[in-house]
């Protein structure tokens, strides 16, 4: 069957017009008859989405209306774990392919209904929503996303007027976000050597703790100012230990940029002084007193009666 295979794709190759490239892949490209589905560029050569994202989002693209395609019957359709897939569902989700709302049947029971949208590009542009829960064969036909201009009626014949051009479609910026920049990394307030001395050997240190935190000395000596920043703020070494060796990936392929970011985003803050500490002290409440003449209850540090006897009392005098 191999040799049948090389054979067939040997004279496929033959047929493909013009020079064959030096290198990269080469496209075999046979139409399909049938069991095919139509999946854009947007989505297959997405630049925002992991390979496992885009793989589950092709699968589910594939299947009719109806099945399940939550975590548990992904993880037992595939090889991949639970958090692989949840972590790629996610994905898909923030890019607008996927969106899983809780609804109400009329039963009153409560489900999570899950839509896929294999353009959401075009569904914010406004384009033509194709109902797949009723069409039995992929459809073809293009989508008019950018509805051609409307006749003028006209009453009474008139010189022919040349046609207006139709307005360019509008461009939508991509919906993917820009990643945010990266945090640097902290600086300590004054370089010390005993500072960096004790920031060297704590990230030189690192590998007897966590054997994959292997670091060169360049990097050491590139990462020595973040975590002179956290001794500086007060931060036990055993701590800082903990915070960078603890959970790692695996396998973690650029140990020098977990440390990095970690120093980074994980920067405990300063400790603060006495004066923070120290509780503010509030303004004494004047107590409520009962009025002696009509009751009524007023505020003063002392009892005895209130605005309006004591008004009533200097004007009988």
């Amino acid at each position: 069957m191999d040799t049948q295979h090389d054979i067939a794709l040997t004279r496929a190759l033959t047929g493909i017009p013009g020079p064959l490239p030096p290198s990269g892949v080469i496209h075999v490209a046979i139409p399909h008859a049938s069991r095919f589905t139509i999946v854009g560029n947007h989505l297959a050569q997405h630049d925002g989405l992991s390979l496992t994202a885009i793989g589950i989002g092709v699968h589910i693209q594939s299947l009719p209306a109806g099945p399940q395609v939550g975590i548990k019957a992904l993880t037992a359709r595939f090889a991949e774990g639970e958090t692989t897939i949840a972590a790629a569902l996610r994905e898909l989700e923030t890019h607008g392919y996927l969106h899983r709302t809780r609804a109400r049947l009329a039963n009153g029971r409560m489900v999570t209904r899950t839509v896929f949208c294999n353009h959401p590009g075009a569904l914010v542009r406004g384009g033509a929503v194709v109902p797949v829960a009723m069409a039995a064969k992929p459809v073809m036909a293009p989508v008019m996303l950018v509805p051609p201009p409307a006749p003028v009626a006209q009453s009474r014949p008139e010189p022919a007027l040349v046609p207006e051009e139709a307005p360019p479609p509008v461009r939508v910026p991509s919906r993917i976000a820009p990643k945010p920049p990266r945090r640097p990394l902290p600086q300590p307030h004054e370089r010390t050597p005993e500072l960096h001395r004790a920031a060297s050997a704590l990230l030189a240190d690192l590998r007897r703790h966590a054997p994959e935190l292997v670091l060169s000395e360049d990097d050491v000596e590139e990462l020595a100012p973040g975590a002179a920043a956290w001794l500086e703020r007060g931060a036990h070494p055993d701590a800082i230990r903990h915070a960078l060796t603890t959970e790692l990936p695996q396998p973690p392929k650029y140990p020098a940029k977990i440390v990095r970011h970690r120093l980074a985003v994980l920067l405990p803050p300063p400790l603060p002084g006495v004066q923070e500490l120290t509780p503010v002290r509030r303004a004494p409440v004047t107590p409520f007193q009962t009025c002696e003449g009509c009751d009524r209850a007023f505020r003063s540090p002392d009892p005895g009666h209130c605005r309006d006897c004591r008004a009533q009392y200097w004007e009988a005098a």
